[in-house]
């Protein structure tokens, strides 16, 4: 195999092992480059893993034949070389970016030290090496302090409540998931926490990590009221990791910016995942990678007709608990505009919530807390953005009929 046939992945997260696997799946060569040490593994289940649930190798994925373990330091595109910091440099006749994405970390005081490292007890969750070393300082009782109230930071915090902390989580905004739910549902999720022994702030904004002889031992709020932390989680959100592509002079605007190819700025350069801005978003969802890297796939492989027009995405959380679980999906836009229609059905008893939101005839977005069953069937409607059969008896049915997942 040549250079000027390989293709070359840089990344073995979701998006990048996915790739790879299909490519070889497909009979094209592939080398894929990992900088963690760990066998690659599904990102969505770390707080899993925190929580005790499964075990690290639990959550691993299959590891493509051509993996390649080395950081990449640079990327030569009159060459087509990417040069590695063990000093190896392997040639590619096309590249692929799969970087994924960075943990957003807050301009807090004090969150750095002299040596620009986070203080001890102080720990981003975005990698294995974050959920294991946050896992191995853990301790029953522990008072720990979560910040962001999104996705992230909501499983974090459920997961660390199970193992028995004390948790706090603060939210800047004022309801938790506030960019995916609406009120109702986001409501839901507090009231689940709070059952947990979690205590939930929202409109606060931390300010100031405190710390004696380098460990964390308070977090400080814009009001002045300091919480107790021997634990300090950060989840703010991930920004798209574009260093490598910036540096090769490729086009980037909040991602690595890419077309229905994915190809970037440079024919020869393609980019999927969490480190993509496609037609203006940047998704950071596994749906979307795994999508991209199926179009991508088919395209390196010789379909000509393979494209990427963008994902239509659904957000699926579950999170276990001492007693039932609490499951919760939401899709599209989740709260109403100006003349929309909106049908919403509540069981208190149940612990149920179901809303769709139709506007011009067509399903536009909803949400779902409790009983699932229904979420197929209606994320199939909102997907086709077919227009609704006249009246509110099917939408009705879409909503209540159990068998339609």
């Amino acid at each position: 195999m040549t250079s000027n046939e390989r293709v070359v992945v840089i990344g073995s997260g979701l998006a990048g092992v996915r790739l790879a696997r299909r490519l070889g799946e497909l009979g094209t060569p592939v080398t894929l480059i990992g900088e963690e040490q760990h066998r690659p593994y599904n990102r969505v289940l770390l707080a899993e893993v925190l929580a005790g649930r499964y075990r690290p190798e639990v959550i691993a994925l299959p590891a493509p034949a051509g993996l390649v373990r080395a950081r990449v330091t640079g990327i030569d595109r009159a060459a087509r070389t990417v040069a590695c910091a063990d000093g190896s440099v392997t040639g590619y006749g096309r590249l692929v970016l799969a970087t994924g994405s960075n943990p957003v970390l807050p301009p807090l005081r004090g969150l750095f030290t002299a040596d620009h490292e986070l203080p001890g007890g102080v720990h981003a969750f975005r990698t294995l090496d974050d959920c294991l070393g946050l896992a191995e300082a853990l301790r029953p009782g522990a008072r720990a302090v979560v910040i962001g109230g999104g996705l992230l930071g909501v499983s974090a915090a459920r997961a660390l409540a199970v193992r028995g902390a004390q948790v706090v989580l603060a939210q800047q905004a004022g309801r938790l998931m506030e960019r995916r739910l609406d009120p109702a549902a986001s409501a839901l999720i507090e009231r689940y926490l709070t059952g947990l022994g979690v205590e939930v702030h929202t409109e606060c904004r931390v300010r100031d990590v405190r710390c004696v002889a380098g460990a964390v031992r308070s977090v400080e709020l814009a009001d002045g009221y300091a919480l107790d932390a021997d634990l300090v989680v950060l989840a703010c959100g991930v920004r798209p990791r574009t260093g490598l592509a910036r540096a090769a002079g490729l086009e980037v605007g909040r991602g690595i910016v890419v077309d229905d190819e994915l190809r970037t700025s440079d024919p020869y350069v393609h980019a999927v995942g969490d480190c993509v801005q496609h037609a203006g978003t940047v998704y950071g969802l596994a749906a979307p990678a795994l999508d991209q890297a199926d179009a991508l796939a088919a395209l390196l492989a010789g379909d000509p007709s393979a494209r990427y027009t963008g994902t239509r995405s659904l957000t699926r959380l579950t999170l276990t608990g001492p007693d039932s679980p609490f499951d919760l999906a939401a899709f599209g836009e989740t709260e109403a505009l100006p003349g929309d229609d909106v049908v919403q059905l509540t069981d208190a008893t149940r612990g149920t919530y179901r809303k769709v939101v139709v506007r011009d005839d067509r399903l536009v977005g909803g949400v779902l807390v409790g009983e699932l069953g229904t979420v197929g069937a209606l994320a199939r409607a909102w997907e086709g953005a077919e227009p609704l059969p006249s009246g509110g008896g099917p939408l009705l049915h879409l909503l209540t009929n159990d068998g339609g997942s």
